[in-house]
């Protein structure tokens, strides 16, 4: 089966936290990577996601984490939300 990976990056104002993630993370830029297998047995190219990692770095090692997708884009979504309440 074949597996791609896509990778982003997300931004968080305020410190925050995810299951998986020892303690509190600072406010900045994140790399996020989405592994996707592609789906067969239909009549159109297509893919689903079967892991999402977030790259984290504590002194100088660098780790990939895997996270929830689900709950990243919920405290991203709160992250919004205290930006907004800030200005």
């Amino acid at each position: 089966m074949f597996t791609r990976t896509k990778t982003r990056t997300v931004h968080f104002d305020a410190p925050f936290t995810l299951n998986g993630l020892d303690g509190l993370h600072p406010a900045g830029d994140y790399r996020v990577l989405d592994d996707e297998e592609q789906m067969t047995g239909i009549s159109w190219l297509a893919y689903r996601r079967v892991a999402t990692m977030i790259e984290v770095v504590a002194g100088s090692k660098t780790s990939l984490i895997t996270i929830d997708p689900a709950e990243l884009e919920a405290a991203l979504e709160k992250d919004k939300v205290f930006s907004a309440k800030r200005d």
